[in-house]
């Protein structure tokens, strides 16, 4: 295809995507639930003004936010669906009480009519919207107001010391005493009864609540609306015409490139620049990084079964469910970025074939800079959840409670910083090479968008505030998470990844170019506006849903054939004699393969529909596509970059197979087994549950605690160690490369 019409197609799907992302962006701002002035009963009384509901969400935010449980169905799945589990039991009072004044007896032990009766009365009461945005205000029944006083009791006792909570508070892994303060205790119901009311009242003129009628909930009426499932059959109907049209393109223009492949290896003496020596020390962090992780992970994993304890340690006193699971996936996010970082600072005096000058003092500056990020915004995140800080310092320097963008505003800031001077060195290493108007000139015009998108789009997390309306604030975060992490990090691994094979002379620079180009506009074709799927349920408008559902299918087109690149990269790993030398690297990029096929594909698609996410979101099902997608897609993908570059860093010599062989088939099987025998099982099992009984009790300590869920919990343990036992192998063979035990004597 002509590099020319590939280019003003790529510049056709992004002006377009972003175009509508804004536009719908802007709808999201204009129709997100109201926070009122104040909340009062009908006989007059101030419930909760609305600072109080904005304090509220702070205060939630600094205990570990979407880290302890979830709202709208985002975050940890320990603990229970705020938002669900406040509606469930705000529901059943009301409906106890109204049995009682009728029927003089419990709810429960009512007749099927009589039942029915008293859910259309309820439902009238709940679902009416009463906010009036003239005054500011929300007035809610004297009833209701009764509700809302017995749910706060409740809570309070919960994130305090209630003596009667402390088996509950073990099966959430909720630490005694979270909360010290009762004026926190206080604003933190407001919060939560905020998220419940968006779920049951109907947007004004309409019949949906404001966040699509989630969560399921059959007491209050909450039940898939028609436009979910129209949307659910028209994703479907994208998904396989996107497949059709794929396949017949793909087998039109397929070629085998019939290049000989060289008979030495390329590039064997080359001299390396001192910038490109000092990216060492990065891969060093990052193994060191993702030990820790996989430490945080096991602990995390195992509170879910022994609550706030590890083996009889009671652990939680110091390291609470809410910081290990944070820092589990927030050091994630670290080293693998950090992987991908260095090996853009690596490969790019490579590409230009100069060393810019204080090149390497940049390459320096910027990792300490990124050690005192991480270091300091895990101990910023520790302190917010001991409740160490105030809601306006925690804010800056604790912990955001926002889910993969957790860290301190602070930290945030300095970490774009970080991005900003990576791009500098970046650029300054590439810029001379593309002046140069080479035959790879496209590739590296690509490479540069990439890197300048990469650093661009964390700017998004900075674009809510403290007080931000949460379903404003989780349009930007899903920018960081979907755009930046799964969007244009994707763009960027693309092109290194044809740029080592060009480098290697394993693929033709044009044909690596096209495909590059094609797969691009391909996959941001779906992906930029996918970013929707993520957002059906938090406030958003039925627009979102609609456009969310058909490009979140279209997403999963390209990775119908994964199945191809990973045979391609096998073939190339068994063309020539030289390239056994870059085997691993090389099976790193099969198992990306295949995890973009099983976790982002599969598993993705599993619960992306409308109607499946409907009864899916915050279960463990979300759990399986997190980790087969993070770490076995975008995880392998950064151990096969930091191979492939400490593989060209020292070309001469023969690399032990052994702990490579080990830690590469160790992890792979340990995350398919951690979640074929655990996680798995639990969130298909929570479905059934949410299906039939809803999501509160799907997320519930009742439902949680049943032996047979706590068997599939516990064998997780048999991927757990499997995998751990690869990346202590995987960590003593990266640091036997300088100390000597790796290589062949």
């Amino acid at each position: 295809m002509n590099t020319k019409k590939l280019w003003f197609g790529f510049i056709a799907v992004m002006v377009v995507s972003f175009s509508v992302l804004l536009y719908f962006g802007r709808e999201i701002y204009r129709q997100a639930p109201p926070i009122p002035d104040k909340v009062v009963s009908e006989s007059g009384k101030v419930l909760f003004t609305g600072q109080d509901i904005r304090d509220g969400q702070n205060i939630w935010q600094s205990m570990g936010g979407q880290e302890m449980g979830t709202v709208w169905g985002h975050g940890a799945y320990q603990a229970p669906d705020w938002s669900a589990d406040w509606l469930h039991k705000e529901a059943v009072f009301i409906l106890n009480q109204l049995s009682l004044r009728t029927d003089s007896m419990p709810y429960d032990k009512l007749g099927d009519e009589q039942k029915a009766s008293l859910n259309i009365s309820l439902q009238k009461q709940l679902r009416k919207n009463t906010y009036n945005p003239e005054s500011g205000k929300l007035q809610v029944s004297d009833l209701r107001a009764d509700a809302i006083a017995q749910n706060s009791l409740y809570y309070a006792g919960l994130f305090t010391n209630d003596p009667s909570l402390n088996k509950l508070r073990d099966a959430y892994s909720i630490p005694e005493n979270s909360l010290k303060d009762p004026e926190r205790v206080r604003q933190l119901n407001a919060f939560f009864f905020w998220i419940s009311w968006a779920c049951v009242t109907d947007r004004p003129g309409q019949a949906i609540t404001y966040t699509n009628n989630w969560p399921a909930e059959e007491l209050v009426g909450n039940r898939p609306t028609g436009a979910l499932i129209l949307w659910t059959g028209f994703s479907v109907m994208m998904l396989l015409a996107g497949i059709g049209l794929m396949v017949w393109y793909y087998a039109r223009k397929r070629e085998e490139s019939g290049d000989e492949l060289p008979i030495k290896f390329p590039n064997l003496n080359d001299i390396q620049t001192p910038s490109q020596k000092a990216t060492v020390k990065y891969f060093w962090v990052v193994t060191a990084l993702l030990l820790v992780q996989v430490v945080a992970g096991i602990i995390t994993a195992h509170y879910t079964v022994e609550g706030q304890a590890f083996y009889g340690i009671p652990l939680a006193k110091w390291l609470p469910y809410s910081i290990s699971r944070t820092w589990h996936i927030q050091i994630a996010i670290f080293w693998i970025a950090t992987s991908w970082l260095a090996t853009g600072l690596y490969y790019a005096p490579a590409i230009s074939g100069h060393e810019p000058k204080y090149q390497k003092l940049g390459v320096n500056f910027l990792f300490s800079a990124l050690l005192v990020i991480v270091v300091g915004s895990l101990i910023g995140q520790w302190m917010g959840v001991m409740q160490k800080l105030g809601l306006i310092q925690n804010f800056w320097l604790g912990h955001q409670g926002y889910e993969y963008v957790d860290l301190g505003r602070f930290w945030q800031i300095f970490l774009f910083v970080g991005l900003i001077i990576w791009l500098f060195l970046m650029g300054r290493a590439i810029l001379p090479a593309i002046r140069q108007k080479t035959e790879s000139r496209n590739l590296l015009v690509l490479f540069l968008i990439s890197t300048i998108a990469i650093a661009a789009f964390y700017g998004a997390g900075l674009m809510w505030g403290r007080q931000t309306n949460l379903a404003i604030a989780e349009y930007w975060r899903w920018w960081v998470v979907h755009l930046w992490v799964e969007g244009f990090f994707e763009v960027f691994a693309a092109v290194v990844t044809a740029f080592l094979f060009v480098r290697m002379k394993l693929l033709r620079t044009s044909t690596a170019t096209t495909a590059v180009l094609f797969s691009t506009i391909v996959f941001l074709s779906g992906g930029i506006l996918g970013t929707f799927h993520h957002l059906y349920f938090t406030g958003t408008p039925v627009s979102i849903m609609a456009l969310g559902a058909t490009f979140s299918a279209l997403e999963v087109v390209p990775l119908v054939l994964m199945g191809f690149e990973a045979y391609d990269s096998l073939k190339i790993s068994r063309g020539a004699e030289w390239i056994k030398a870059y085997k691993w690297p090389i099976y790193s990029l099969i198992a990306v393969a295949f995890w973009n096929l099983v976790g982002a594909g599969i598993f993705g698609f599993l619960i992306n529909p409308p109607i499946a996410l409907y009864y899916m979101q915050g279960l463990n099902t979300t759990a399986v596509h997190g980790h087969t997608a993070l770490f076995g897609v975008y995880g392998m993908l950064g151990i096969g970059l930091m191979l492939f570059v400490l593989r060209d860093m020292n070309k001469e010599v023969i690399w032990k197979e052994r702990w490579i062989r080990f830690a590469f088939w160790s992890i792979n099987i340990g995350l398919a087994a951690m979640v074929l025998l655990s996680v798995l099982p639990v969130g298909l099992s929570q479905t059934l549950a949410s299906v039939h009984d809803g999501l509160w009790y799907a997320r519930s300590a009742e439902f949680m605690q049943q032996p047979n869920i706590i068997t599939f919990k516990w064998l997780r343990i048999v991927g757990d160690t499997i995998f751990a036992a690869g990346t202590v192998s995987l960590t003593w063979f990266i640091f036997g490369l300088k100390t000597g035990w790796s290589l062949e004597k």
